[in-house]
């Protein structure tokens, strides 16, 4: 294969800028008649935990033999990158790439340690939310590949496969199959989950925050007024003084456990719980969360990816493993197959989609919003959770609610 010199490589770097982020995608790494960068003496630091590692090894190796580079991967507990990725790339200790979750970015780009990327024309190959969760402030910080929501899990001996269309229309099926309870739904106790409970809760359009028209969060908190009323009160009504189907002594192990002893028909949760709620044999499909409040119910979506690091001195190396040998159809089966999640490269997802369950919760992220990656979701989680508890044991929903929204307001000003 020819190769080019770095110089010629910024020139063919700054094209592809220019050119955007638009197009089909290429399943395929670079051909033999296509040019690859000359990076011998050079070697990319690459940050990974334990079950991405073996994948990331395999592009590593055709990488290192088509550049002359080499990769050296460092396998790191993935609850300690973020903290470490921020503390250790000021100080030229950092890796030039790491493994992350889209909600760092918003604290990744205001520490300032991550770089802007272009994936030219591979980015048609990717999931249109995983490039969303991505971006920030119109700027596409990272090579997505791989997505996770929540979605509705109900028992097929129960209720049959077909979704159902409504709230109430879910309740009234769960409540004729005879199942002690029609629907379940964890609350962490009394700690509350607002991330499980989202997709009801924009049901009735009261988003965490309001998106612009590019689809970026802004600061503006979009739970207030009238909506985030309407689905405080809906949720009161379900709650300790109303229907009691929603209940904070329902934790994450004891919704498992109902489900999987066949006590209740429906539940909303992750491809992560599939696993512990067919434990005993319970046969299940996956179908949208039913609207509540008249909108459709749109879940969190969560996504992982590549990050480069805005110190690293081989950025443009970087580039070249990122688009060129990460973003490929081959690169991202192995990441699937070494951790299995939906990818989030579309042809990759519609092929594995040939799994029932996965095909539920890939066309539940159609539907789907990123999670808001802003540094002022850090002041969300624990007043919007708590709200939800108190409302759920029998406060008033609506000066519970406008409350939190004002503390929250207030929090993040």
């Amino acid at each position: 294969m020819r190769k080019m010199g770095l110089g010629i490589v910024a020139l063919a770097s700054t094209a592809a800028l220019l050119a955007g982020c638009s197009g089909g995608g290429s399943t395929a790494k670079p051909a033999e008649s296509e040019t690859a960068i000359d990076a011998t003496g050079v070697t990319l630091t690459i940050w990974t935990d334990a079950n991405r590692k073996p994948a990331i090894e395999a592009a590593a190796k055709t990488f290192e033999e088509e550049t002359g580079a080499k990769i050296k991967l460092v396998q790191k507990n993935f609850d300690d990158i973020r903290n470490d990725f921020i503390n250790q790339v000021p100080t030229g200790s950092g890796p030039d790439i790491t493994i992350g979750a889209h909600d760092w970015l918003g604290a990744l780009v205001s520490a300032g340690v991550v770089s802007t990327i272009d994936l030219g024309d591979k980015a048609g190959s990717f999931e249109k939310v995983a490039l969303e969760a991505m971006t920030y402030d119109g700027q596409l910080y990272a090579l997505p590949y791989s997505l996770e929501t929540v979605a509705l899990i109900q028992n097929t001996d129960l209720v049959g496969e077909d979704a159902p269309k409504t709230w109430d229309d879910m309740i009234a099926k769960g409540k004729a199959s005879g199942a002690q309870r029609p629907f379940v739904i964890q609350t962490a106790g009394q700690t509350g989950d607002a991330y499980t409970m989202y997709p009801f809760q924009t049901s009735f359009g009261a988003p965490v925050f309001v998106q612009d028209d590019a689809g970026s969060y802004t600061n503006q908190v979009g739970m207030g007024g009238d909506s985030g009323v309407a689905f405080a009160k809906w949720l009161g009504d379900n709650g300790k003084k109303g229907t009691g189907i929603i209940s904070t002594t329902i934790n994450y192990d004891t919704n498992n456990e109902l489900f999987a002893a066949g006590k209740a028909a429906y539940t909303v949760a992750g491809p992560w719980a599939i696993e512990a709620l067919t434990a005993k044999g319970v046969k299940v499909k996956v179908n949208p969360v039913p609207s509540a409040g008249g909108e459709t119910a749109s879940p969190f979506v969560g996504v992982q990816g590549f990050y480069i690091s805005s110190q690293s001195k081989n950025q443009l190396v970087a580039q070249e493993f990122l688009t060129n040998y990460l973003a490929t159809y081959d690169a991202q089966k192995a990441l699937y197959e070494a951790d299995p999640r939906i990818p989030a490269w579309t042809d990759l997802a519609n092929d594995v989609a040939s799994d029932p369950n996965t095909a539920g919760f890939l066309a539940q992220t159609k539907v789907a919003v990123p999670m808001p990656s802003i540094p002022e979701m850090g002041s969300v989680w624990d007043l919007w959770n708590a709200a939800q508890v108190q409302i759920i044991n029998g406060a008033d929903p609506t000066s519970t609610w406008n409350k939190m929204v004002a503390d929250l307001e207030k929090a993040i000003s």
